[in-house]
């Protein structure tokens, strides 16, 4: 191994399911992966005092605090992680970044296109770097996706259809949670799960959407409140006591990218027996490439001059020359969803040192911003052709 012993001194701010996977990522990147510099996780911070304690505790922080302030006011802090609702997103992000520290943001990267320009207007002032956490490109089969789509193994590209199917909200009596309030979630399905398909296809395709057409349903108006919090991710309900849903519970549209492909997508938490069904498609003039991530470390290639062999073929992408894939185990053992979080502390370390661009960029997470508020546009106005808004002009002193 040739890590550094520079260290990179990292902050993660929240507990929840995404705080889990990033303290994972943090700790195993420099296991497996040669970086430039070592991640050191330094301080973590939560909301409520005994959970943030608890979590400190169970994932070995050695530090931990109840005021995101101290992440971003400390000399002994180069990175803040950002793993909170998005309605947090922006204030500490520009916080951060204004004070000289390195970003990563969870996704999506704000609540509104306005908050997510400003936050794009901020890296772009900045000293360090501001990587959002669409963490579904480091995904090996997605990556090897990318390179052949760019390679032009397919053409081009005529189609896109993405689905992100999950069904953990099928079930009416299900909690009440922050992701079901649009104060803190911004959307729902659309936001949460919906803009990763955005971000994916624009990102495989090498194209931007340009104008939707779209619909989404809220089929369970109200939820039973949260009664108690029975250890880390433990929930308990109290049925007669309801919250309202302020946010959508599927949604889907039509696309027109800026190359010419045309995209269909869809987006539910409600898709009863689908746990997490993140599907792509992509179809060109010469070719095909399918990948779903329920069979998370295969890729479906379809090469249409290929007479002898009609039809699509499976490709295992766990062979050392696949993106990542050599840093873990021999060919044909597969990775699972928990690696995509190393990949991205693997990629925004090198992007520190300045080794590989810095991606996706808050600038690409805004670009997903203002699908996701045509998208809104588009159904509030029964599914008028809705156009992207343009990307902003840089604010004035920032670059280019």
């Amino acid at each position: 191994m040739t890590t550094t012993t520079s260290p990179l001194r990292i902050a993660l701010i929240g507990t929840g399911f995404m705080g889990r996977m990033h303290t994972q990522a943090w700790r195993t990147a420099p296991r497996f992966f040669d970086l430039p510099r070592t991640p050191q996780t330094v301080l973590l911070v939560g909301r409520r005092p005994d959970a943030t304690a608890e979590a400190a505790a169970r994932w070995d922080w050695p530090e931990h605090s109840i005021d995101w302030r101290e992440a971003v006011d400390r000399d002994d802090i180069d990175v803040v992680d950002i793993c909170t609702p998005g309605d947090t997103h922006a204030e500490i992000a520009i916080a951060a970044l204004a004070a000289g520290k390195h970003v990563l943001c969870e996704k999506p990267v704000a609540n509104t296109v306005a908050e997510a320009q400003e936050m794009t207007d901020a890296a772009a002032r900045a000293t360090g770097i501001a990587i959002c956490g669409f963490s579904y490109r480091r995904t090996p089969a997605l990556a090897l996706a990318r390179e052949l789509i760019a390679e032009g193994r397919i053409g081009e590209i005529r189609h896109v259809r993405a689905q992100y199917l999950q069904d953990w909200l099928s079930d009416p009596d299900s909690p009440h949670t922050w992701r079901l309030d649009r104060d803190r979630a911004g959307s729902g399905a659309l936001g949460d799960i919906g803009a990763h398909s955005i971000d994916a296809a624009q990102w495989l395709a090498g194209q931007d959407i340009t104008a939707v057409s779209a619909t989404v349903r809220t089929f369970v108006t109200s939820r039973p409140r949260r009664s108690a919090v029975e250890g880390l991710g433990g929930v308990a309900a109290d049925t007669s006591d309801r919250l309202p849903v302020t946010v959508d519970d599927a949604a889907a549209f039509t696309a027109r990218f800026d190359g010419g492909a045309l995209g269909v997508f869809e987006a539910t938490r409600m898709a009863t027996g689908r746990r997490n069904a993140n599907r792509i498609e992509i179809n060109g003039d010469r070719g095909s490439i399918a990948f779903d991530f329920e069979r998370m470390n295969e890729l479906e290639v379809y090469d249409a001059a290929d007479d002898a062999a009609q039809g699509f073929r499976r490709v295992q992408v766990t062979e050392a020359r696949h993106p990542y894939a050599g840093a873990w185990w021999p060919a044909g053992h597969g990775l699972g969803y928990e690696h995509l979080f190393t990949h991205q502390a693997v990629d925004f370390v090198r992007a520190v040192a300045g080794e590989v661009p810095v991606s996706p960029s808050f600038a690409d997470a805004t670009q997903v911003q203002r699908v996701l508020a045509a998208v809104e546009q588009s159904a509030a106005h029964d599914s008028i052709l809705t156009p992207v808004a343009p990307a902003a002009a840089p604010t004035e002193g920032t670059p280019a």
